[in-house]
């Protein structure tokens, strides 16, 4: 797992954590009404939008504190305060807004969070005497609170709020303040809604930048790369699409394809291209997509490679306006006298009979064979039995992408009805199946019906939903619904 976010500590911060371990003080009936009415009678004074209505002002903001951080993405804070009547400042400080502050980290920095569960190392808890070796643990519902996993063994503890400035979740954007869970605008304060426009301008009306959005359907004489369209430096929000068995091909400012080159078809995946990340889809019916968030740092040419006739190629991007006048020309030059067309003609074919090049010439191979053997057959109500009564989670899903790695398959599912779980489900979720031939094999947007089991690894960082070798993945019909019903009544108890 990626380890994002890592912090050391200043001293503030070690009281602050050491604070946490102290036993709890315990007030008096009442004791917490007096804070509240004193706010109150402050803000009735100087008023809920920081002008004078009463007898009392308040005070300009401060600077801001220190960061919470001196490693990783922390926050800081300002506050004000109420002048009364005769000039003296009255009642406790008001916050302001909280931005962030990001730090370098040293190398081998610890996590912020591990640091706070190990200070309950080897320390009594849950009223005994035995200690443990405590570790985060990112499965329980509150990302907030500070749960920790007990090394070695099945089970967390919760030990209260996480300290502020602690990251949500690995790799998340979001800062746990005053126990809530807050992604930063663009402005970089913490709660903001501001956003960043199709231009990239923050709290922004689109007002800098064009769209550009045209159909290519240039058919082409000739079978070969064709050019389809510049798209320019600065360029973001880039899509491109169409439907067809020819291919789309990029080529950067040194002229090396990025992908689809030398008439050979990459693989859908995500290359780096011009300072941003190019994602390349490839359906299972005739459709290509190309998609970049950007900006782009150069140029890039986009080409088809024409197999058949072209139906049209959609593409649109938004633009600096003070790059629009440029893309024109250089758009308008890159006209028929720079193609460069392969020798062979294109056959106008049906859609679902390959192409036929002419002997002597460059083809696309064919696609590999499936090198997944068959899965056996498990189906039946002793199957069905065993694994909607020992699983931890059973529901529908929709297939929604599959990712093969080193030697496991992930599944993205979108989770439709639950029939059993033993903690929260997200309406999107990973399901994990060993290997890159997994049995059964999800086939991609399609409806099953799934018994999966909750994988916790050793260090307590990953939390999988797994479905077992041989388990139970059935494709969703009403039949199939009614069984998986009658099975949760006969587990037992």
């Amino acid at each position: 797992m990626a380890r994002d976010f890592t912090l050391s500590l200043t001293d503030g911060e070690t009281e602050a954590l050491a604070d946490k371990s102290a036993p709890p003080v315990h007030s008096p009936p009442g004791a917490s009404l007096f804070p509240n009415l004193l706010l109150l009678w402050t803000l009735l004074n100087c008023g809920l939008g920081g002008s004078a209505q009463g007898p009392g002002e308040w005070t300009p903001w401060g600077s801001w504190s220190r960061c919470s951080s001196s490693c990783g993405r922390g926050v800081s804070v300002r506050s004000r305060r109420c002048i009364w009547l005769s000039g003296l400042p009255w009642g406790s400080p008001s916050l302001g807004p909280t931005h962030l502050c990001p730090q370098d980290c040293p190398p081998g920095a610890i996590p912020f969070r591990d640091l706070q569960c190990a200070l309950y190392n080897g320390h009594p808890v849950l009223g005994t005497q035995k200690t443990y070796q405590w570790v985060p643990f990112y499965g329980a519902p509150n990302q907030c609170d500070l749960h920790c996993l007990a090394e070695g063994h099945a089970f967390y503890h919760t030990f209260g709020r996480v300290l502020d400035g602690t990251p949500c979740s690995p790799g998340a954007q979001g800062l746990c303040v005053a126990g809530r869970c807050l992604s930063a605008g663009c402005d970089g304060l913490l709660g903001s809604d501001a956003r960043e426009d199709h231009c990239g301008r923050c709290g922004g009306a689109n007002e800098s930048c064009l769209f550009v959005q045209r159909v290519f359907r240039d058919s082409g004489a000739f079978a070969g790369y064709w050019n389809v369209t510049l798209i320019p430096e600065g360029a973001r929000h880039i899509r491109v699409a169409h439907r067809s068995r020819n291919h789309l091909a990029l080529i950067g400012v040194d002229g090396r394809h990025v992908l689809n080159g030398n008439w050979a078809v990459s693989p859908p995946g995500t290359y780096e291209a011009a300072g941003t990340r190019v994602v390349y889809t490839r359906a299972a019916g005739p459709e290509e997509t190309l998609r970049a968030a950007g900006p782009t740092s150069q140029d890039l040419l986009l080409q088809v490679l024409l197999q058949e006739p072209n139906p049209g190629i959609e593409f649109e991007f938004w633009l600096p306006r003070e790059r629009y006048g440029p893309f024109q020309a250089q758009a308008q030059a890159l006209g028929w006298s720079l193609r460069q067309p392969q020798p062979r003609e294109v056959e106008p074919q049906p859609a679902e009979a390959p192409a036929a090049p002419a002997a002597g010439s460059p083809r696309t191979p064919p696609p590999a064979p499936d090198p997944c053997s068959p899965c056996p057959d498990a189906r039946g109500r002793a199957h069905r039995l065993l694994h909607y009564c020992g699983g931890d989670f059973v529901f529908r899903a929709r297939v929604l992408s599959r990712l093969q790695q080193a030697q496991e398959t992930r599944y993205e599912v979108r989770v439709q009805l639950i029939y059993k779980n033993r903690s929260p489900l997200r309406a999107l979720e990973y399901v994990w199946a060993l290997g890159r031939c997994p049995c059964p094999r999800l086939d991609l947007h399609r409806e099953y019906l799934l018994a999966v089991q909750r994988l916790i690894s050793p260090d307590g960082t990953r939390d999988r939903l797994l479905l077992p070798h041989t388990g139970y993945a059935r494709a969703w019909s009403p039949a199939e619904d009614s069984r998986v019903r009658l099975a949760a009544r006969h587990c037992p108890a």
